[in-house]
């Protein structure tokens, strides 16, 4: 006699699991669809805060837009959003068609998680899942265009934050900016073994 084979019921659990790939997958595609149009991707980083990172990112974006290059800006620090206010844009990104359209200044285009802060004196706390999803939501939605360069003004230090977008923007090279303090270069020489674990190049 032949047993008759069952077919194996999923779990609710399980389901829910395969779902969550899907999800995931289906944003990596889009993401990578919608930054396709990028030529060159530029993170800006380094070990620890109040060291000019932000400042860099900003002149640089301008620096290269004065000359002639179509240039955008985005802020993905998500504790301190900054750049905005450091370039100087004051409108808001316009929606079309659920795309965030990013305003531009000084012929650059920025988004900033600053733009979404309904006090920007209150400090972001969120955990590592969450600034996951955003930072991944805000990739997808985002419709930068043809740009020649992305300046990434990354988060500081090591964790979950710079990870995350190092892994899901694939940039093509990193500026990590110190101050002369040994405890800054010591942070900057942990941000850089970080860069170089990933196979990406330190400018």
């Amino acid at each position: 006699m032949t047993e008759e084979r069952k077919e194996r019921v999923q779990t609710p659990q399980e389901k829910a699991r395969l779902e969550s790939i899907k999800r995931t997958w289906q944003q990596r595609r889009e993401i990578t669809d919608r930054l396709g149009r990028i030529k060159v991707k530029l993170g800006v980083y380094s070990g620890k805060g109040g060291v000019g990172k932000t400042t860099v990112a900003v002149n640089l974006a301008v620096s290269l837009a004065k000359q002639g290059h179509a240039v955008g800006l985005l802020d993905a620090d998500i504790d301190c959003p900054n750049a905005a206010r450091a370039i100087g844009v004051t409108e808001p990104p316009e929606m079309e068609d659920n795309q965030f359209i990013p305003p531009e200044v000084h012929g650059v285009k920025v988004m900033s998680m600053g733009f979404f802060q309904q006090n920007e004196e209150e400090a972001i706390i969120w955990r590592g899942p969450m600034i996951h999803n955003a930072i991944n939501q805000f990739l997808q939605n985002t419709d930068w265009g043809d740009l020649d360069y992305l300046i990434v003004d990354l988060p500081p230090g090591t964790s979950d934050a710079p990870l995350t977008i190092m892994q899901v923007l694939q940039l093509d090279g990193f500026l990590v900016v110190t101050t002369p303090q040994s405890l800054a270069k010591l942070d900057a020489k942990r941000s850089i073994n970080m860069i170089k674990k990933m196979n990406v190049n330190v400018l």
